[in-house]
């Protein structure tokens, strides 16, 4: 009997499982767009363009087709059989051959009477004449070209977009003008040069005097047992941009201080010297004493 209850509490428990699993949704998944669903959306309007290109193409064909029963009825209406029989010729030629006709014959003057339009204007009438064959073939090589460049740069992926092409040449144009500020950095001398304040030139004028200085300076210009205190109001060569930027270029050999010229060009001298004038006032930890005159802007 214990058995009994056992299987049937076992049962009960298996079905009352599986109808809740049964009885939840089961999850969707979408399946993900395969590449060629992807490539058409991303070329949906080129194609729909393209579509559109081709249907206009044969509804010209079929305008033209009529046009050419046209003439032919009115070759029969001015002429008789004898047109009717050269029109029965011409539907024996081939498609190419017609085209070919259609394209490089033209009309002779003494015959130019049966290719006039009947309409005029002011004493003036119209030629149905064809088209020079040099246009003719630069109008179709123009739309074979067009079709070309479709699917070379907007399907296939070959090609840069415009926006790709603006970004190569703004990096370029951002280069050749970054190359012209650096040609005119090099003409900076003491004499014309200007304090620099902006967050971007410090920064370069920072690494440049972490690289160079700071043996005889110190991290924070401090100053040391070898170069005075650069964070003060004292000089011993004069303060100012364009002291600074000499005494960079120039050097103190008597004292140490070698002349960066032949290392540092002019514009990143310049940068220095600003950095430099913008340790002003930072008292730094463990700062040497003053040295020189105190300086006053002028």
């Amino acid at each position: 009997m214990k058995n009994k209850k056992s299987i049937f509490s076992i049962t009960s428990l298996l079905l009352i499982t599986a109808a809740a699993a049964f009885a939840q949704e089961p999850e969707v998944v979408e399946p993900a767009p395969s590449e060629t669903m992807n490539w058409f959306l991303n070329n949906m309007f080129f194609i729909l363009g393209v579509l559109v290109i081709f249907m206009a193409f044969l509804a010209m064909f079929y305008l033209n087709n009529m046009i050419l029963q046209a003439q032919k009825m009115q070759l029969l209406e001015k002429h008789g059989l004898a047109a009717m029989e050269e029109a029965k010729l011409l539907d024996k030629e081939s498609l190419w051959t017609r085209l070919g006709k259609k394209i490089w014959n033209r009309v002779e003057p003494d015959k130019e009477e049966d290719i006039l339009f009947d309409h005029q204007y002011d004493g003036i009438r119209e030629l149905d004449n064809v088209l020079p064959p040099w246009w003719v073939a630069l109008f179709w090589g123009c739309i074979i070209y067009g079709f070309g460049y479709i699917g070379y740069y907007h399907m296939g992926g070959g090609g840069l977009s415009s926006a790709e092409e603006y970004e190569i040449e703004m990096k370029a144009a951002d280069k050749a003008v970054r190359a012209h500020l650096a040609s005119l950095g090099d003409q900076i001398d003491e004499t014309n040069v200007e304090l620099l304040t902006d967050e971007s030139d410090l920064a370069i004028g920072s690494e440049i005097f972490h690289a160079k200085c700071t043996p005889c300076h110190g991290a924070n210009g401090e100053g040391n047992s070898i170069g005075p205190n650069l964070t003060d109001e004292y000089w011993l060569h004069g303060g100012g941009i364009k002291n600074v930027f000499k005494t960079i270029k120039y050097g103190v050999p008597e004292k140490g201080m070698i002349s960066w010229k032949s290392q540092i060009r002019a514009g990143d001298m310049q940068h220095l010297a600003s950095y430099i004038l913008s340790l002003q006032g930072s008292n730094p930890p463990n700062a040497k004493a003053p040295q020189g005159d105190k300086w006053e802007e002028q």
